[in-house]
């Protein structure tokens, strides 16, 4: 089996800067691996348990400090990996993103089986990207997978969250899923694991190598504009109890209530 691995590098901090375009600035910022991202390989890596003859290609967008990203990925245990970088694909929202790794895909790698994505990047929370890449390659998603449950003959199973229930679907492959936490049990990477990884290739592709349209990457090929973006004010209110907290607790609750009728009645 072919299984290849999308990856995003994500800022380690909530304390970000925006540009004049609404985009974060991530020149100066600590990045590490999207956390679903990492669980991403390890069910890639527990498939290849299974299947010894699997290879697994991760693939990122993003700039040259990306491949801290990809190495983290190849240390865990990944084959190769691919980063497309390219001043032209900055600025991307999840639609111009999908377009670029879905040419990557189609023009570069060509033959897989299984595509695996984080559900969410922690830097943009949109859950987007995963579905918009089965759409350009044609190909079945599975969303919100909380399990991997068997992959074989053509085929994957996997048990996925829905709002009230977890259910189990089965899709034949090519296919793409995009995986929860807790998916798989991470296993975190040893010293031997890092120096290994030192001796695999990373492959830096760009714009043109991926035969992709200039329109459709970047800020470009990106229809969402950010009008506004603004860090949340938190404000919390805290009542120590003491004593008798049960009452207190009750006292509180039932002073609420009655400022909640009273303005209903206004």
């Amino acid at each position: 089996m072919k299984i290849i691995v999308c990856v995003k590098q994500v800022p380690d901090t909530n304390d970000v800067k925006w540009s004049k375009e609404n985009n974060i600035i991530r020149e100066g910022l600590i990045n590490i691996i999207n956390p679903y991202d990492e669980y991403a390989i390890q069910a890639a890596l527990d498939i290849k348990k299974f299947n010894p003859d699997t290879k697994i290609t991760l693939l990122s967008m993003g700039p040259n400090c990306a491949k801290d990203a990809l190495e983290y990925g190849l240390s865990m245990g990944a084959d190769d990996a691919i980063l497309l970088s390219d001043k032209r694909f900055s600025g991307a929202d999840t639609c111009a993103t999908s377009k670029t790794l879905a040419s990557a895909i189609k023009n570069v790698i060509k033959d897989f089986d299984l595509i695996i994505t984080g559900q969410f990047a922690i830097d943009g929370d949109t859950a987007q990207t995963g579905p918009s890449l089965s759409y350009h390659l044609n190909i079945p998603v599975l969303t919100y997978v909380k399990k991997i449950t068997d992959s074989k003959e053509g085929k994957i199973t996997a048990m996925c969250e829905r709002e009230n229930e977890v259910l189990t679907f089965e899709t034949k492959l090519p296919a793409v899923l995009c995986v929860l936490k807790n998916c798989a049990e991470l296993k975190k990477p040893r010293i031997e694991d890092y120096i290994r990884a030192q001796t695999k290739r990373i492959g830096i592709l760009n714009l043109d190598d991926i035969q992709s349209i200039p329109e459709e990457t970047g800020i470009k090929g990106s229809p969402t504009f950010v009008q506004r973006a603004f860090r949340p004010e938190v404000n919390r209110w805290c009542k120590k109890v003491k004593y008798d907290y049960i009452k207190e607790i009750l006292l509180h609750i039932r002073e609420e209530n009655g400022k909640e009728e009273k303005t209903e009645q206004q």
